[in-house]
This record gives C-alpha cells, sequence and structure tokens, in this order.
C-alpha cells in the first residue's frame, strides 16, 4: 500500500482530474481504474472492494461535473469490513483517495453499535456489522452518498495526560445526504475522532471557558474506541481525523458508504436461497458474513416508531449531577 501521507497529498495540485467522465458500468466495475490505482482493488486486507471503489468514483464524478466538490480527493467507506485486521491492528476500512496525486489510503473506522431494545434488538458486535438503518435514534451505520459540509467544536470534559488536566476539545465533520442518507444532519451523522471522556467527577475551576455556573469542570478518563463501534458516525483515529480534517476544512468532497439498503436486502435473499454471492454479482466481507449469518436492514418507517415507543417509555431521570472530584 502506497505510505505517501495525507500531508503531501494536500500539496498536491487543487485542480479537479475527473470531471465530467462517463459513470463506470456495473459490469465492469474498474475498468477505467488507472493502474496506480487498480493495485489497491480487491477483497484483502488494505484493499478496496471493485464495488465500493466503483460507486465511490461515479459519486465523485457526478458531483465534480455538477460543480459541487472541486476537492481533488474523495473518501470510500466498507462496513461490512471486520473491526479487527489478522495482525490484530483496527481493520481498514474507510479510504482516501487522491488520483491526481496517486495516493491512495486505508485507514479504521467505526460503524454504528445500534440498540437492544424490548420490540427490536438490532445491537451489532464489536468485530463485524449486521444491522443498518436511516432511522434517528438506531445508532446504526446508513449506506449511500454524502457530502462533506463543515465542522463544529465542542468541549467534552478534562482527562489527564503527563501529570496535567487537559480538556478534550473534539472536532465534529457533519455530512449532507441524499436519497437514504438525506436525514443526515437530522441523525447528526459525520466524522470524528473515536474518542470521549467518559465523566467520572466534577472539580472547582472558576477560571476555565468551560465551567459551570457554579465554578465547576467535568474530569474523568479517556476512551479511545479506534476502530471499533461508534453511535452510528464515521469514526478515525485521532492523527486520521486530524488529515482528513484539514483535506476537506473549507473544501468539501464526496464520501461514499456501502453497503447500500439494495445491497443488504440482496445479500439478505442470496444467504436465504444459498446462491452463491460472487455469480449473483454481490459483495460482502466474507468473514464477517460468516460471522453474522446475514444482513438486516432496518427502513426508518419501519425502526422509528419503535425507537420513539422506547423513548416515550422511558421514565424520567433528574439531571446528572457529578460527585465533587477528590
Amino acid at each position: 500500500m502506497q505510505t505517501k501521507s495525507l500531508r503531501l497529498i494536500l500539496a498536491a495540485t487543487l485542480v479537479a482530474a475527473v470531471s465530467g467522465a462517463v459513470p463506470i458500468p456495473a459490469k465492469a466495475q474498474t475498468s477505467g481504474v488507472p493502474p496506480w490505482l487498480q493495485k489497491h482493488v480487491g477483497t484483502g486486507d488494505g484493499q478496496i472492494a471493485p464495488v465500493v471503489l466503483q460507486r465511490a468514483r461515479e459519486l465523485y464524478r457526478q458531483k465534480v461535473s455538477q460543480r459541487e466538490v472541486r476537492n481533488p480527493c474523495y473518501l470510500a467507506m466498507d462496513a461490512t469490513r471486520p473491526s479487527t485486521a489478522p495482525n490484530g491492528d483496527p481493520g481498514q476500512r474507510f479510504y482516501v483517495i487522491c488520483e491526481q496525486a496517486k495516493s491512495f489510503r486505508a485507514v479504521s473506522s467505526g460503524y454504528g453499535n445500534g440498540r437492544k431494545l424490548k420490540r427490536a434488538d438490532f445491537s451489532n458486535g464489536r468485530q463485524c456489522a449486521r444491522n443498518f438503518s436511516n432511522a434517528e435514534g438506531s445508532k446504526l451505520t446508513m449506506g449511500g452518498p454524502y457530502v462533506t459540509a463543515e465542522t463544529r467544536t465542542s468541549f467534552k470534559g478534562y482527562y489527564r495526560q503527563s501529570g496535567q488536566r487537559r480538556p478534550l476539545q473534539r472536532t465534529f465533520l457533519l455530512f449532507d445526504g441524499e436519497g437514504e442518507t438525506e436525514n443526515a444532519r437530522e441523525r447528526a451523522i459525520g466524522g470524528h475522532p473515536a474518542v470521549f471522556v467518559k465523566w467520572q467527577c466534577r472539580y472547582k475551576d472558576p477560571s476555565s471557558s468551560h465551567a459551570d455556573e457554579e465554578g465547576y469542570v467535568p474530569y474523568g478518563a479517556l476512551v479511545n474506541y479506534t476502530g471499533g463501534r461508534s453511535n452510528g458516525c464515521t469514526t478515525w483515529s485521532q492523527s486520521a481525523s486530524e488529515e482528513i480534517l484539514k483535506l476537506v476544512k473549507g473544501n468539501p468532497t464526496t464520501l461514499y458508504i456501502y453497503p447500500e439498503s439494495r445491497d443488504i436486502s440482496a445479500v439478505a435473499t442470496a444467504v436465504k436461497t444459498g446462491a452463491s454471492l460472487s455469480q449473483a454479482g454481490l459483495y460482502w466481507n466474507a468473514s464477517c458474513l460468516k460471522a453474522i449469518g446475514a444482513p438486516i436492514f432496518w427502513p426508518k418507517k419501519t425502526l422509528q416508531p419503535i425507537i420513539n415507543e422506547w423513548r416515550r417509555s422511558l421514565p424520567k431521570q433528574p439531571p446528572l449531577e457529578l460527585p465533587v472530584c477528590k
């Protein structure tokens, strides 16, 4: 895999390379792919599956031709891949592709963990995603087309590092979707570093700009869940996040996430009938398909009422009041 960093990519020309191109037919998923990129296409670790690349390129070319995107790079994710690579590292299933710079990079990313409710269990395990949905509050990944939008940075709490208390300021990259992903903003779906502060207590620091009315700030342990599960967002390691956010700041680009609902339904049908995925022209990561049995798509119209009913059933909780740190 090419090891050129995204910092070098940022220094490359910012002229779009692929405006006005003709979409690639589904039966020729890798036709027209340049030789340098072709070597990264496949189902092995660190590679991108043909259908994922094909759709990511089509989306990017479409948005470039419509003058919605000028960024020389585009993004893709394969949520059918496992969270852990064979060598034990976080699995590489998020891709940054810059065709002009002839650069391809695969990094880890989280997928939605879902929920386990009385009326429906749509939770996902730590290694492979089985459930997908576009329902608000489902905490699940939704495949399809997105375009990166603005960023928002928020305070998440203080944690200890190198003997000092430090604030965690986490930047969130918003996504705009279309079709089945059009409610991305309603769902607060975007990309951010896979870290948060698990609050444990509060301490007095009235000089902090993050202090509450009584002068307290939250404090806790820094949790890093790189390569694991998220609440439905796309999450990256801290180092990858810095580079990706720098790449798209003020210069939006496309993100294609696989699988869409049509893929999930087709693969589930093939599994049920015992059909060969390859012969049917379908794709799912083999190890994860073996682990989950068959994927499930939960349409918003089906799952949203269940989530809303669950929310209404929750007892009213008093405001959270952290204990004072000792």
